[in-house]
């Protein structure tokens, strides 16, 4: 039943694809998060996916049976971006500098929903894959009727 695979592939991805989506959007809930004296501003968190390596047995069993098997996708890391903090002008506000500059995150709300829609768009297109394989395996067990 190597279709069954199909189904751990499409569900690790919708996992890490929530998981960005979240993040995005922790992002976007923290763009107006300044810094003060003793801390800096927020940092833009981006994530990290790779290939989710497979066990030995998988491998071994994959082999022995000449499939090609895929573990799905799995995140590796959070890494916050390193893109300098924006500075405006406000020497009211109690937060700013010597300058008069307050440090805002390095957070672009554009950015950040253009890489939601793209995540959202994933997420959906795994949802898609996942459904033809319920029904792959629906029109399997009719056949023996």
């Amino acid at each position: 039943m190597a279709f069954l695979s199909s189904l751990d592939i499409s569900g690790s991805a919708l996992t890490a694809e929530r998981y960005r989506m979240n993040i995005i959007l922790q992002n976007i809930s923290n763009a107006d998060t300044i810094g003060t004296e003793d801390k800096d501003p927020y940092r833009r968190k981006q994530v990290i996916f790779e290939e989710r390596p497979l066990t030995f047995d998988e491998e071994l069993t994959s082999a022995q049976r000449n499939q090609v098997k895929s573990g799905g996708v799995r995140i590796t890391k959070i890494v916050e971006n390193q893109r300098d903090f924006k500075p405006v002008y406000d020497p009211t506000n109690p937060n700013a500098n010597e300058d008069g500059y307050v440090m805002y995150p390095n957070v672009d709300t554009t950015e950040e929903r253009i890489d939601l829609l793209a995540a959202s768009n994933a997420y959906t297109a795994n949802l898609t894959a996942l459904g033809v394989v319920k029904a792959m395996t629906m029109k399997a067990l009719e056949i023996g009727k």
